[in-house]
């Protein structure tokens, strides 16, 4: 371990779906360096999503590098790591990839959640049999490419694979490694009646730990390569959203943080074990409790669609330092609530909680001649706040526990019409968090427990944690989202849910077809 005796800064690595970030946080939770840097996604079939592991590894070093030439690199005393979730990669004997890894966005695997998701499943993993746990995608190469996973050393999440770079240990966290859907959430522990299923061994997995807990010390190699203490203590985390909700302080009933990402996560504190469609149930950034999470895949992903794709505005044309989303919103704020009759389903990428439709497809509904890309915008906007509604009002009424306020972080907080929306649509108060980057800072908070900064994880969060913004709902626009919500969006998705799997049983018809000819 270094040589400090009582050290100013944690690095809190967060590897995401499109970057790595690492941030330097002090004891009071304030960001004091940011190193970032991005890496791309293939997309080499409709619905397949993949990346090389590698610059999973390349980009942490950069973003290392990056913090630790811009502080006293010696006053640093741990790092603690969050990830992507879903996402795996298998690899063989010298640590190395022996395919792309397969992302949580993928939905390949669809036939296989037909085939092998149960009710047995999801009572032991806390999931609804659904494409984005690893779970259906490991019967998927089972299936597809014969002899992959025999030949794989190990097959590791995210987390797992950066931990064995940065230290030389095949170590991971049960809160980080769960959300692949091999976890009995019951004991934290790997399921062997799972494992069984899939002719996996335990020694192909990671060595389960705690959050919190201290997975190894950095390598001499490493530390010199990006310029860090050699022996820092590297510290176990939890997937994406339960440290986003740690470093919301999630850390008791009542409260819900809202992730406004490339997803929409939200999620709430849980002291026993529940299972059901309304919600996905995950280890808890804090041993031995649970997080209930809600998820909607298509969150800032469809509004980054939307620019690229159709809503193209070249700010810079205009004399304008804005970005296209900054005109847009301009633009569709002073538009009234409902956007003057146009609707977004929001499922670009399929329907999570509650329905588990892995067929449904997004919908615009209500279009006419009047709507431009001003209303377009705003609708998308409308859409995921009507779903995070629908979701959270179900959540509520399943747990048999209010959830009374939201904290919000990611890049969708960042819009203050987003947030607002929200918080009218849903009749909640939206607090915005202080960092954006809320989730390497729950991976701090897990580091500054680590090295007895706090007496423990809970403390930690509230010691580090803090508020920027505030939306209350407005009774005027909430009551008119109210009729919009009740009247038209709650409707929509019952009423198109038969002609999802019909399109999606001809398009199907029409690949064999081609494939014949």
């Amino acid at each position: 371990m270094p040589n400090v005796s009582s050290p100013t800064y944690v690095i809190g690595i967060d590897c995401s779906t499109t970057a790595t970030k690492a941030v330097v946080w002090d004891q009071d939770g304030h960001s004091v360096a940011e190193g970032r840097c991005t890496f791309p996604l293939t997309k080499p079939r409709p619905g397949w999503h993949e990346q090389d592991a590698e610059d999973w590894w390349r980009s942490t070093v950069t973003a290392l590098r990056e913090v630790a030439a811009a502080v006293d690199s010696r006053q640093i005393g741990a790092i603690g790591l969050t990830h992507q979730r879903e996402t795996f990669v298998c690899v063989g004997e010298d640590g190395r990839p022996l395919r792309p890894s397969i992302m949580w966005l993928d939905s390949r695997s669809g036939a296989q959640v037909k085939e092998y998701g149960s009710e047995r499943m999801h009572r032991i993993t806390g999931k609804v049999p659904d494409p984005t746990p690893a779970l259906y995608k490991l019967y998927w190469l089972r299936d597809h490419e014969p002899g992959l996973l025999e030949r794989s050393r190990k097959v590791v999440d995210v987390h797992g694979f950066l931990v064995h770079r940065l230290t030389g240990n095949w170590r991971t966290s049960w809160a980080t490694a769960d959300p692949l859907g091999l976890v009995d959430m019951e004991s934290f522990d790997w399921s062997d009646e799972i494992l069984s299923g899939l002719n996996l061994g335990r020694g192909q997995l990671c060595e389960l730990v705690s959050p919190g807990a201290v997975l190894g010390e950095l390598r001499s190699d490493v530390a010199r390569e990006v310029g860090l203490p050699v022996g820092l203590p590297v510290v176990a985390g939890a997937g994406d959203g339960q440290a986003a909700g740690l470093g919301a302080n999630v850390t008791a009933p009542g409260g819900a943080y809202l992730n406004l990402g490339t997803a929409v996560v939200s999620g709430t504190y849980s002291d026993r074990y529940a299972w059901g469609r309304e919600f996905r149930t995950l280890s808890g950034p804090i041993p031995g409790t649970y997080t209930l999470e809600t998820l909607l895949r298509g969150g800032t992903y469809i509004v980054s669609w939307f620019v690229e794709q159709l809503g193209s505005i070249r700010a810079s044309d205009l004399g304008l330092d804005l970005t296209a989303e900054q005109v847009l919103e301009t633009a569709a704020s002073p538009l009234p609530p409902g956007s003057e009759g146009l609707f977004i389903l929001p499922y670009w990428n399929a329907a999570q909680t509650p329905y588990w439709d892995s067929t449904a497809r997004g919908v615009a509904f209500g279009l006419q001649g009047h709507h431009g890309k001003a209303h377009i915008f705003r609708a998308i906007l409308e859409g995921i706040a009507f779903e995070q509604r629908l979701m959270t009002d179900r959540a509520e009424t399943a747990l048999g526990q209010p959830i009374e306020r939201f904290l919000a972080m990611g890049g969708g907080s960042r819009s203050s019409l987003f947030c607002q929306i929200v918080a009218d649509v849903t009749r909640r108060p939206v607090y915005v968090c202080r960092y954006t980057e809320t989730t390497s800072l729950g991976a701090a908070m897990l580091a500054a427990a680590a090295i007895d900064w706090f007496p423990n994880i809970r403390e930690a969060a509230a010691g580090m944690s803090g508020e920027s913004r505030l939306y209350e709902p407005d009774d005027g626009r909430a009551t008119r989202y109210e009729r919009l919500y009740t009247g038209t969006y709650k409707e929509l998705y019952g009423k198109l849910a038969p002609l999802f799997p019909a399109l999606e049983d001809t398009l199907a018809q029409h690949e064999v077809e081609a494939a014949s000819r």
